[in-house]
C-alpha cells in the first residue's frame, strides 16, 4: 500500500491521504472530516513511517503551493489532540488517533518554523498573523477559507477556548494528555468504562510517573505508558524546537515563548510534569538487576523516555521567564524574593530544598555519569547510555539555580563521583574535533565548582578508583587525577581546545591553596606546562600567552605560601627545574631577542613540547583518545568570551568569606590592540566586547586572516614585554630556592647522595617559616554567567538536541539558523 500522506489522490483506499484534491491544490473544506480523519485513522504507522513516507520536499511544496491545506491540516491534528484531553481518549482508537497525530505534528513543526513567515501561525487565532504582525503568508494564503475555519472552531468551542493561539492549545493539550489515565499514567479508578477519571478535575499530583522528588510511590512500570510519554514529549521538544531557526543573538530578553508558555502558571501541570522529568531521569538505572547482556535480550523503553525528559529539562531550564535571575549568595538565599522566576520549571527547581532530595538527585546523576565508565569481565556485556552531555547540562542548570544543591554536592565526598567522570570524558575527548562542545560543557562546570573552598579540600581523597583512562599511573589524589587529565589535555589535545587553556589554569589555581600533597607525576606535570609555555618563542607570539605563565606562578604561590608542609615533591620539581625561574626572571626585552624568538616561532610552529614531561606508562585496560570518525556530524559553537568576561575576582578573607574585587577599567593600547597595564592574567581579547556571535567556523576564518597579517596584527615590542614582566610573581619562589638549593646541594655533596628519597625526606621536615615573603591573600576566580555564556550555552544544548534525536531524524536537512551542521 502506498502511505505517501502527501503526494496519493484522496480516498483511493484506507491509509491513501493528500493534501491536494486536485492537480490545481485546491484548498480542503475544514468541514470535510472523511478527508482530513484519513491522516490519523491508521493503526499500524509509526513515527518512522511518518518521517519515511513523508519527504521533506513534499511538505515545503504544500507549504508553498497550498498553505490553506497545511494550515487545515496542523488546525485538525490540534483539534483531536484537544478534544482527546477532554475526553481522557477512553477507546484504543482514540488512543490511536493521538498517537498519529502526535507524529504528523512532529513531523511537520519543523518546516513551519524554518520559513520566516509561517513563524507565527501556531501564535494566531487566524492563521498567519505572526507575532510581529500580518506577516506575508497571510497575504498569500486563501484567507476566507482560514477565516471560516476559525469562526467554526469558536462555534465549537463554548469556553470561548477558541481564542486561544493555536500553540497555547496544542501546549495544554499535551499537558493533559501527559497525565491521562490509562495511557500516559495508571488509572487509579477501578471498574468498568463508567468509572473512568474526569480529565477536568484529576489532580495530577497524584499520578507523578517515578518516586523521587516530593513524591513517594513508585507507580508500576508501564512500557505502554513510557512509550506515549516519549512520543508526546517528543512533539513538546519539537514545540520548543522554533529557537534553532533563529540565529544567534547578544539579546537574552529574547524569550521562547514556547517555553514561556508552557513553564506558566496557564499550564496547571507544570509541577507534577516537572517532577516527573526530574524523577524519572534521577531514578533510571540502566543496568537494572545487573544481569549479563540483559540490554540485548529487552528492549529497554525506559531509556527512550528518561533521554526526552532530560532533554526536556534542559530547554524548559534555559529561559528564566520575565525575571532577570542572579545567583544568590549563602547569606542572602532566605531572603529570596517569594514569587521566584516566572518560569516555574526554574521556579519548582530552585525551591528543592530537602537534604533526601538533593541527595536522591546527586546519586541518580552520579549513577548515570559513571555509568560509561563501568568495567566488566565479559565485553560489552552491561547498557552503557549516551545522553552524558545532557546530563551534564542539567547538573550545571542545578548548580547555577539552586545554591542550596550546590552546597550540598561540596559538602561531601560525592562530588568526587561527578568528578571523575568528568575527567573521564574531557581525557577521552581531546583528540576528537566533534566533541568540542562536551570538553567545553565539562571545564565549566569545573570552574564552577573550584570556584567554592570546599572543592579544593574535597580534592585530596586518596584517588583509588580503577577507571581506565589514557594517562600515566599514579599514586595519589584526585587533585593529581585532574592535574594529569589537564596536563594531557594540553598536551595531546587538538588546536581547537587552545581557548580552554585559560579555564583550565584557572581551575588549578583556584584550588591550589587546599592541596595538601601532590604526587611526584603530578608536580612534574605542572613544572613541564610552565617549561612549554615559558620559552621566549611562545611568550612572544601572542598578546595573551603570557597569562599562562602568570597562572602557574600563582598556583605555585599558593601552595608554597599555604601547603608548603606536605608539598615536598612540588618543592623538589621546582628545585630540579629552577633555570625555568631564572629564565624568566632575565627574559630579554630588547627587540634583537624578541625578533628572534619570534623567527624560530616560524621554524618550528608546535605550541606545545611534547618532550621532557616524563610521559609513563598508562593505565590498563585504557584506550587512547582518537579523532572523530571521517562523516562525523557536529554542531557549530558561537565562540566563548575570554577568562576575564567568565569570572570575577573574589579575595578570601581571614575568617574564609569571599570579598569581590572590583576589576579596574583600563584603556585599550590601539599599538598592539592589548592593554598595557592590565592585570597579570586578564583577557582582553577584542571580540568579548562585541555583540557579533561568531560561529567556530567563522572564528577560525578570522584567525586565519589575523594570522595572514600577523606581522602587521602583532607586533610585540619592549614597552610591551616590561610592562608584565615586571609584575612576574617570581618573589616567592626566588626566596624557596635561594634558602633550599644550597642545602639541598650541600647535602648531597656531604653525604653523597644521588637518591631523590633522601632528598624529599629533607624537604619534608624542612621549614621556611619565617624566610618567606607575607602570604599573598587568596584570589579565587568565580564563574560569572553573561550573555555570551548563555548564548554559547544555548547553541551547545540545541546542538546536542538536534544531533541525539536521529530516530526519527526530527530536524535533519531543515533550515536551522542557530548553528551550522559540520561533516567532519
Amino acid at each position: 500500500m502506498d502511505y505517501s500522506i502527501l503526494t496519493a489522490p484522496p480516498y483511493a483506499q484506507s491509509g491513501d491521504i493528500s493534501l491536494n484534491k486536485s492537480p490545481s491544490s485546491q484548498p480542503v473544506e475544514a468541514t470535510d472530516d472523511a478527508f482530513w480523519d484519513q491522516f490519523w485513522a491508521d493503526t499500524t504507522i509509526t513515527v518512522q513511517d511518518v518521517f519515511a513516507l513523508v519527504p521533506a520536499a513534499e511538505i515545503r511544496a504544500v507549504r508553498e503551493e497550498s498553505p490553506s491545506n497545511l494550515a487545515t491540516l496542523c488546525y485538525k491534528a490540534v483539534e483531536k489532540l484537544v478534544q482527546a484531553a477532554e475526553s481522557g481518549c477512553p477507546s484504543e482508537r482514540e488512543k490511536q488517533v493521538v498517537l498519529n497525530c502526535t507524529r504528523i505534528l512532529t513531523r511537520i513543526l519543523p518546516y513551519i518554523f524554518e520559513d520566516q513567515d509561517w513563524r507565527g501561525f501556531f501564535w494566531s487565532t487566524v492563521p498567519g498573523a505572526g507575532r510581529a504582525g500580518v506577516s506575508v503568508m497571510y497575504k498569500s494564503l486563501l484567507v476566507l477559507d482560514l477565516i471560516q475555519l476559525f469562526e467554526r472552531m469558536d462555534e465549537m468551542d463554548e469556553d470561548d477556548e477558541g481564542a486561544r493561539p493555536l500553540a497555547e492549545s496544542l501546549l495544554l493539550a499535551i499537558a493533559d494528555l501527559l497525565f491521562c489515565p490509562d495511557f500516559t499514567v495508571q488509572s487509579h479508578k477501578k471498574g468498568g468504562p463508567d468509572s473512568a477519571e474526569d480529565m477536568q478535575s484529576l489532580d495530577s499530583c497524584e499520578y507523578i510517573w517515578e518516586a523521587g522528588v516530593g513524591f513517594a510511590q513508585s507507580p508500576p512500570l508501564n512500557y505502554i505508558h513510557d512509550l506515549n510519554r516519549t512520543e508526546l514529549l517528543r512533539l513538546l521538544l519539537t514545540c520548543f524546537s522554533e529557537a534553532m531557526y533563529l540565529p544567534p543573538s547578544s539579546d537574552g530578553n529574547i524569550l521562547n515563548p514556547w517555553v514561556t508558555f508552557f513553564c506558566s502558571t496557564e499550564n496547571r501541570h507544570a509541577l507534577p510534569l516537572f517532577t516527573s522529568l526530574i524523577n524519572v531521569v534521577c531514578a533510571y538505572d540502566p543496568i537494572g538487576y545487573g544481569i549479563p547482556y540483559n540490554h540485548l535480550l529487552f528492549s529497554d523503553y525506559r531509556e527512550q523516555l528518561v533521554e526526552q525528559a532530560v532533554q526536556i529539562l534542559i530547554v524548559t531550564l534555559e529561559h528564566e521567564g520575565s525575571q532577570p535571575h542572579r545567583a544568590p549568595s549563602p547569606s542572602s538565599m532566605d531572603e529570596q524574593d517569594s514569587a521566584g522566576p516566572d518560569n516555574l520549571f526554574v521556579n519548582y527547581l530552585s525551591r528543592i530544598h530537602r537534604e533526601e532530595d538533593y541527595d536522591f538527585v546527586l546519586k541518580g546523576l552520579a549513577r548515570l555519569l559513571t555509568n560509561p565508565l563501568t568495567q566488566t569481565y565479559l565485553p560489552n556485556s552491561t547498557k552503557k547510555i549516551q545522553f552524558h552531555q545532557e546530563l551534564l547540562v542539567l547538573f550545571w542548570k542545578l548548580c547555577d539555580f539552586n545554591k542550596k544543591f550546590l552546597f550540598f554536592v561540596l559538602k561531601s565526598s560525592d562530588v568526587l563521583d561527578i568528578l571523575v567522570p568528568i575527567l573521564f570524558y574531557l581525557n577521552d575527548a581531546r583528540a576528537d574535533q566533534s566533541r568540542v562542545g562536551l570538553m567545553h560543557i565539562g571545564v565549566f562546570i569545573l570552574l564552577l565548582l573550584s570556584g567554592e573552598r570546599n572543592f579544593g579540600v574535597r580534592l585530596n581523597k586518596p584517588y583509588s578508583l580503577h577507571v581506565p583512562m589514557d594517562i600515566p599511573v599514579f599514586t595519589g589524589t584526585h587533585a593529581d587525577l585532574l592535574i594529569v587529565v589537564f596536563h594531557k589535555i594540553i598536551t595531546s589535545g587538538h588546536q581547537r581546545l587552545q581557548p580552554l587553556y585559560d579555564c583550565l589554569l584557572t581551575i588549578v589555581v583556584n584550588v591550589s591553596p587546599y592541596l595538601k600533597s601532590l604526587s611526584m607525576v603530578a608536580a612534574n606535570k605542572l613544572l613541564h606546562l610552565l617549561e612549554a609555555f615559558s620559552t621566549n618563542w611562545f611568550l612572544f607570539s601572542a598578546a595573551q600567552n603570557h597569562h599562562l605563565v602568570f597562572f602557574l606562578l600563582e598556583a605555585f604561590n599558593n601552595i608554597i605560601q599555604y601547603q608548603f608542609d606536605g608539598n615536598c615533591n612540588l618543592v623538589y620539581a621546582i628545585i630540579r627545574k629552577r633555570s625555568v625561574f631564572h629564565q624568566l626572571a632575565n627574559l630579554p626585552t630588547d627587540p634583537a631577542s624578541i625578533q628572534k624568538a619570534l623567527q624560530r616561532k616560524k621554524k618550528s610552529p608546535d605550541t606545545i613540547s611534547r618532550t621532557n614531561s616524563q610521559e609513563t606508562v598508562s593505565m590498563e585496560g585504557s584506550r587512547p583518545a582518537v579523532p572523530a570518525e571521517p562523516g562525523t556530524l557536529k554542531a557549530s559553537l558561537v565562540a566563548m568570551p575570554g577568562i576575564d568576561k567568565l569570572t570575577e575576582k573574589s579575595q578570601v578573607s581571614e575568617d574564609g568569606t569571599m570579598v569581590a574585587v572590583p576589576q579596574p577599567e583600563t584603556p585599550r593600547s590601539p599599538e598592539h590592540g592589548c592593554v598595557a597595564g592590565a592585570s597579570d592574567t586578564e583577557s582582553n581579547s577584542g571580540r568579548d566586547n562585541e555583540d557579533v556571535f561568531y560561529t567556530e567556523a567563522e572564528m577560525a576564518r578570522r584567525r586565519l586572516s589575523s594570522a595572514s597579517s600577523a606581522s602587521t596584527y602583532w607586533n610585540p615590542t619592549p614597552e610591551w614585554v616590561l610592562s608584565w614582566k615586571s609584575k612576574l610573581p617570581l618573589q616567592t619562589i626566588m626566596r624557596l630556592l635561594q634558602v633550599l638549593v644550597p642545602q639541598v646541594e650541600k647535602i648531597c655533596i656531604d653525604k653523597g647522595l644521588t637518591d631523590e628519597s633522601e632528598i624529599l625526606k629533607f624537604l619534608q621536615h624542612g621549614t621556611l617559616v619565617g624566610l618567606l615573603p607575607v602570604p599573598h591573600p587568596i584570589l579565587i576566580r568565580k564563574y560569572q554567567a553573561n550573555a555570551g555564556t548563555a548564548m554559547w550555552f544555548r547553541t551547545y544544548m540545541w546542538g546536542v538536541v538536534y544531533l541525539r534525536n536521529v530516530d526519527p531524524p526530527i530536524w535533519y536537512d531543515t533550515d536551522v539558523r542557530l548553528f551550522e551542521i559540520q561533516r567532519m
